[in-house]
């Protein structure tokens, strides 16, 4: 996994924004040209009078773009990004396969938790059917029910989601 900025090559990186930024930041970026992406969840919203639903990100404060050198700047110049989200030295590279990830799990409804808690290291499995066909991660078991985490790089977040066993295959 590369954690450098290419010249040519686009790659997706993680930049931290102001609290409660992400989705203006995201508009801005696209208005910019720039391929930006927050992942987003529908959540109903109780207040005193009302209920709502509402779209929230699913990470705060995160934005990933996807840039070449030559934009490097130009995304620290936007408002509301307040900086790269920095890994061993670098601004940290996410591969393109674990956004592909986070785009299938929050755009096809499936069942998911998300954690930032240490998980014990289980069965690496891949997913061999389904939306998520094709991701890997580790089997795990949450009140009896089988689960699989799937992790982004360089992030603390790990994205637990639900999957009948059939649709796992054990990696050896």
């Amino acid at each position: 996994m590369s954690t450098y900025i290419s010249a040519k090559v686009a790659r997706w990186y993680v930049v931290y924004t102001k609290s409660r930024t992400e989705k203006k930041v995201v508009e801005r970026l696209l208005k910019k040209d720039i391929e930006a992406y927050v992942p987003i969840r529908k959540q109903q919203k109780q207040w005193s009078d009302r209920k709502k639903w509402v779209e929230e990100p699913i990470i705060r404060s995160y934005v990933f773009v996807k840039i070449i050198l030559s934009q490097y700047f130009e995304i620290l110049y936007t408002p509301g990004v307040v900086r790269y989200l920095f890994f061993l030295g670098k601004p940290a590279s996410i591969p393109d396969k674990q956004i592909k990830m986070l785009k299938k799990i929050t755009q096809n409804q499936i069942n998911y938790e998300i954690t930032t808690e240490k998980l014990k290291p289980g069965e690496r499995v891949k997913i061999i059917e389904g939306a998520l066909k094709g991701s890997y991660g580790e089997l795990i078991s949450i009140k009896g029910k089988r689960k699989v985490v799937l992790k982004i790089d360089h992030i603390s977040e790990l994205f637990i989601v639900e999957i009948a066993p059939e649709s796992l295959e054990v990696v050896t």
